[in-house]
């Protein structure tokens, strides 16, 4: 039997969500995958673009987002960190809340791990991604099986309970 590297223990599945509705947002999301993998975060599937209206204000300009599945050995703050550093590479000015934005990265489960790190404003799965269109969808155009680690519920059903209006509001490109 070979023996397994100490490394591939410490290998974790991950889902981020990326954004952007600033600039050639399909060239934003683009790049933001390639710096990713610059950061030897190893991305293992990704979901189609998904076109979506800019939340809360709808006058902002449109979103483009997905969804990734990633394989990582960093731990969850770390990743955070990684992510963080990306946004700001690729232009994102931290200004008032939901501003529009060149990159967007949310860490939407890792591992399947519960975490609230006040410390490092980290909280695992993120707390709102169960009522975003945008983060369910594609996530289940690529995990068609996933639970939401803390609900356990199945994504098949956090999707049916978004308001209809929430469904009609996004277009898969």
């Amino acid at each position: 039997m070979k023996k397994q590297d100490i490394s591939e223990n410490l290998v974790k599945f991950s889902y981020l969500s990326i954004g952007s509705n600033l600039g050639n947002k399909i060239n934003n999301i683009e790049k933001t995958k390639l710096e990713l993998e610059k950061n030897t975060i190893k991305v293992i599937e990704t979901s189609s673009n998904y076109l979506t209206e800019s939340w809360p204000d709808p006058s902002k300009p449109y979103f483009i987002n997905m969804v990734i599945k990633i394989k990582t050995n960093f731990t969850p703050v770390k990743l955070l960190k990684i992510c963080n550093l990306i946004e700001i590479k690729l232009g994102r000015i931290k200004s008032k809340k939901n501003a529009p934005r060149t990159c967007d990265i949310d860490i939407i489960d890792y591992d399947q791990n519960v975490l609230n790190d006040k410390i490092n404003n980290l909280i695992l799965p993120h707390p709102r991604m169960h009522k975003r269109n945008f983060v369910l969808l594609p996530l289940y155009e690529i995990d068609k099986s996933w639970n939401h680690p803390k609900s356990n519920k199945n994504i098949a059903k956090l999707i049916n309970s978004l308001p209809i209006k929430d469904l009609r509001s996004i277009k898969q490109i």
